[in-house]
């Protein structure tokens, strides 16, 4: 038999399926399935190394989602047209998969594994990446690859009052919510979702209803990973151990270890020093006729400064730096701080520093967004950048990478939501937050930062917003936990939770939560929200100290842009025929003039770097729109003269001949020496023909007419 299907179906709460498949594509992988929804079909596969690199101590994992751009039918609008180097999108799809499915692996088993999930059919109403990790999982499950799932994601949206599972892109444009969610059958794994200020009452119900449907999930791949017959898994060599040289460690080691942490100190390199300088001194304990081996000792020595470190938390209730638990770092912050810049702000937090600026662009310098569902443009960027000397490192600069786009793309989750609506909004916005230094929550620093330049640059945002990032540390032996506000990078390293949380006053607008162990309860995720809260109040009310809200106006040195909103049929008008109206705007005026067209109105947006261009602009595009109305004076221009009259502008492209008969109440022979070219002159519109659409205009009837004249 050349193929061998297995099929299982899982069922939505709405009654919307989901089918997984196996043993037809991609049959020399470790584990290959097909997950379909709707039309949204993808190809997940697993492969995974038998041989482990020496020396190798952590999971060499890779995970790579890509959309095939023939999936929508549609051919690639890059130079090459082909699919290249994955976009900010699938690499954020990918981190969404990587981070749910690399708690699982055991954690000795370190052979190079490969998780690769194509797009071979795309389907609007069916999202493919609510479908991602449930491919991936399912991948897993049909390989004997070890791996403690099945793990599944879903998304979750507040959709008019109501949670959706999985909804469509239409349906989603009005969500309130929107949450993707990772989670084995026990615990909940990942979440990482935008929000318009909601409660943490919403977030956690949401939770609540995407674990349900998951569970559901889980059951069904366990019962598909017996179906394929792979429930028992390949063995593997784990770590190398040594009982009596780990013993050794600990005795010389963990007194010492723990006597560093203890210090309190709000500078890392202290502890980092201090915890070198007890290894250098074990290591000077050893004689020289001895055989050692460094890398195992060192492992030993690394999980006692971890053990130790979460001790010291567990126990005594202090922090490494000396902080209480709920504690935040101290603040300081400035606006202004780039002169040239069109907003910037400078934010510290601790050890940590984000300098974040704000640029106002066009309609121009809207960004291209192309993937197989979307083609359109963006008109707010956000962009976080981390040089290896934020951390004292020597790293080099190779361009972002994933962390680098999923740090800033939570920063633009959490920011955009109190942007100004696009009808109030001309501007293209782009935002560059540089980590200057890191030692934690760097990608909350640029929240708080970003936020700070926004309002310096007198962009009206809705209201400032902070953002927190909290941790968990965790015995599941004694059930004793602490919940850590505002996590230094160590405890973000020694912990067992990573919990991002950005709002304003008034509710949440993002949140990220990543997962190292199994157990989170309700009641201590609960917990973390609510401290988390009072964390991030406490920052905003340093912020406000700083500045509350936005400028009255932009800064002298930004340009001026706004929006004049006109009737579908003027369009034509105001672009004339191969675009020349619009072009001659521009050239007369200086200003940079686009147009388009959306829910059956049109834009028509104007950019210029001062007020007398923007003023000119403005002019030509009110004449041309103003429609002319019988009775009205206005005040013209003389454009040309002839023998029978002369022909005035009274409105931007609009010329009225004012006959010779129409210039004074006195007869006149002829036009000589009467008006001249380039005169001002007030006249009145009398007729406009209604075969010609021409304009006839009047001077004398706004002139006082002789009394021995008839009518």
């Amino acid at each position: 038999m050349l193929f061998n299907i297995v099929t299982k179906t899982i069922t939505l709460p709405d009654g919307r399926e989901i089918t997984i498949e196996t043993g037809k594509l991609a049959k020399q992988a470790d584990g290959s399935v097909v997950v379909r929804m709707g039309n949204t079909m993808l190809l997940a596969t697993v492969v995974a190394n038998k041989d482990i690199k020496e020396g190798l101590d952590f999971l060499p994992l890779s995970v790579d989602y890509q959309e095939k751009f023939a999936s929508a039918g549609r051919i690639p609008g890059s130079f090459q047209r082909r699919e290249g180097k994955l976009s900010d999108h699938e690499v954020l799809t990918s981190r969404l998969v990587d981070r749910v499915l690399r708690p699982l692996f055991p954690d000795d088993y370190h052979a190079e594994v490969q998780v690769n999930i194509l797009l071979i059919s795309a389907d609007s109403a069916a999202l493919p990446d609510a479908l991602a990790a449930l491919a991936a999982s399912a991948a897993l499950a049909a390989s004997d690859i070890p791996f403690a799932g099945p793990v599944s994601e879903v998304r979750v949206a507040k959709i008019d009052g109501t949670y959706v599972i999985n909804p469509g892109s239409a349906e989603l444009e009005k969500a309130t919510l929107d949450l993707m969610v990772g989670a084995t059958y026990d615990d909940i794994a990942m979440v990482e979702g935008e929000m318009s200020e909601v409660s943490e009452e919403e977030v956690i119900e949401a939770l609540k209803i995407a674990h349900a449907v998951i569970k559901d999930q889980c059951l069904a791949l366990k019962e598909f990973e017996a179906a394929v017959g792979k429930t028992e898994k390949r063995e593997y060599v784990g770590d190398d151990s040594d009982v009596e040289l780990e013993t050794r460690v600990r005795s010389f080691c963990y007194d010492k270890i723990y006597a560093v942490t203890q210090i309190g100190s709000t500078n890392k390199t202290v502890r980092k020093d201090g915890f070198k300088a007890v290894w250098d001194e074990f290591i000077a304990s050893i004689g020289e006729d001895e055989e050692l081996n460094k890398s195992l000792s060192k492992r030993y020595f690394n999980d006692l400064v971890w053990e130790a470190s979460r001790r010291l938390v567990l126990d005594e209730r202090i922090r490494l730096d000396g902080r209480r638990l709920d504690e935040v770092r101290p603040i300081a912050s400035e606006i202004d701080f780039l002169p040239n810049a069109h907003g910037s702000a400078l934010f510290t937090r601790g050890e940590t520093q984000s300098l974040t600026t704000v640029t106002l662009g066009t309609k121009n310098d809207e960004q291209i967004v192309d993937t197989t569902l979307k083609y359109g443009y963006s008109k707010f960027m956000l962009h976080y950048n981390f040089p290896g000397f934020s951390t004292g490192e020597v790293k080099p600069n190779r361009g972002p990478g994933r962390r680098e786009v999923g740090h800033g793309n939570l920063a633009l989750r959490a920011l955009k939501k109190v942007l100004p609506v696009a009808e109030d909004n001309p501007y293209t916005i782009r935002i560059v937050s540089d980590i200057l230094e890191s030692n934690g929550s760097s990608s909350m620093a640029t929240v708080c930062a970003g936020s700070l330049a926004l309002m310096d640059s007198g962009l009206k945002i809705k209201a400032p917003v902070s953002g927190i990032a909290m941790g968990l540390i965790s015995d599941e032996a004694t059930g004793k936990y602490a919940v850590l506000s505002d996590i230094l990078g160590d405890e973000d390293h020694l912990g067992d939770m990573d919990f991002k949380v950005t709002g304003t006053a008034a509710g949440i607008t993002a949140c990220q939560m990543d997962m190292k162990v199994n157990g989170l309860s309700f009641e201590v995720l609960s917990e973390a929200l609510m401290q988390a809260k009072a964390g991030r109040l406490h920052i905003l009310g340093e912020m406000n100290k700083t500045m509350q809200q936005s400028r009255a106006d932009l800064k002298p040195h930004t340009p001026r842009a706004i929006v004049i909103k006109i009737d579908r049929e003027m369009i034509g008008a105001v672009i004339g025929p191969g675009g020349k109206v619009v072009q001659d705007i521009q050239k007369e005026s200086g200003a940079t003039v686009s147009i388009e067209e959306k829910d059956g109105a049109g834009f028509v947006s104007i950019f210029s770097a001062d007020k007398t261009s923007m003023d000119k602009a403005v002019a030509r595009i009110r004449g041309i729109i103003l429609v002319p109305e019988i009775g009205e004076i206005y005040s013209g221009k003389v454009k040309s003269i002839m023998p029978f009259g002369a022909f005035v502008e009274f409105l931007p492209g609009k010329d009225g001949l004012l006959h010779i008969s129409e210039i004074k109440w006195e007869r006149l022979e002829k036009m000589d020496g009467v008006l001249e070219v380039g005169e001002d002159v007030q006249v009145k519109l009398v007729e406009i023909d209604k075969k010609t659409g021409k304009y006839r205009l009047s001077r004398k009837v706004l002139l006082p007419k002789p009394e021995n004249k008839n009518e």
